[in-house]
């Protein structure tokens, strides 16, 4: 079974790829070398095929949330989806609040969601990561050093075969504009040296709610 390290899209050839993003919705394309996602008052994603793991393996991207423009939530999610609605596990950027959240959710919820305040420079990564039993959701400027900003206990679907990943977004008002992501598990390149080798190793989202909140 695939982990979501091998989910890997550089966006550079402005074709939304239907085998991959199978489950998209809302009309997302590729442009200007980005998905880009329509942010309104509906719904709109790319969502990939349910066929990846995300036990021993991680997803990463370069993500651009939508603008404010008149909204009181303007939300871009990055979530991994279990094959039941509303358990899940990633981020949701508010612009209009200027708030992420770092969810671990059942049933649409998380007791112990963090929300830390959007930086857009030392937040323009985005990765969720599994080993051993641990889940952890990092961030970083430029997609080669890595902060990390929450951990917990994996559940157990991690371990499943049949996960996706879905970048929507959503805005309760306003004008509509959109999110964009870049560099889907796209590793940035390392330094060699006499000593060692170093960089970034494989950097491997259903409907779900769009505000930052807790509960």
């Amino acid at each position: 079974m695939p982990g979501f390290g091998l989910l890997v899209d550089d966006f550079n050839d402005n074709v939304r790829d239907p085998v991959v993003w199978s489950q998209s919705y809302g009309d997302p394309v590729e442009a200007g070398g980005r998905a880009r996602i329509p942010c309104t008052t509906g719904y709109a994603a790319y969502r990939s095929a349910s066929s990846y793991t995300l036990a021993w393996s991680q997803v990463s991207a370069r993500v651009y949330p939508p603008s404010a423009a008149g909204a009181s939530t303007a939300v871009v999610s990055f979530l991994v989806l279990s094959d039941v609605g509303g358990t899940d596990a990633g981020f949701l950027i508010d612009a209009a609040q200027n708030a992420m959240g770092l969810y671990l959710r059942v049933g649409y919820a998380d007791g112990g969601a963090l929300f830390p305040s959007y930086d857009p420079v030392a937040h323009a990564f985005l990765r969720l990561r599994e080993d051993g039993g641990t889940l952890r959701w990092e961030t970083s400027p430029d997609g080669t050093v890595w902060t990390v900003r929450r951990t917990a206990a994996s559940p157990a679907w991690v371990s499943q075969s049949n996960l996706s990943l879905l970048i929507e977004a959503h805005r309760d008002a306003g004008v509509g504009d959109f999110a964009e992501a870049d560099q889907l598990n796209v590793g940035r390149p390392g330094r060699v040296t006499a000593a060692s080798r170093t960089g970034a190793g494989l950097v491997g989202l259903a409907r779900s709610t769009s505000t930052v909140r807790g509960g």
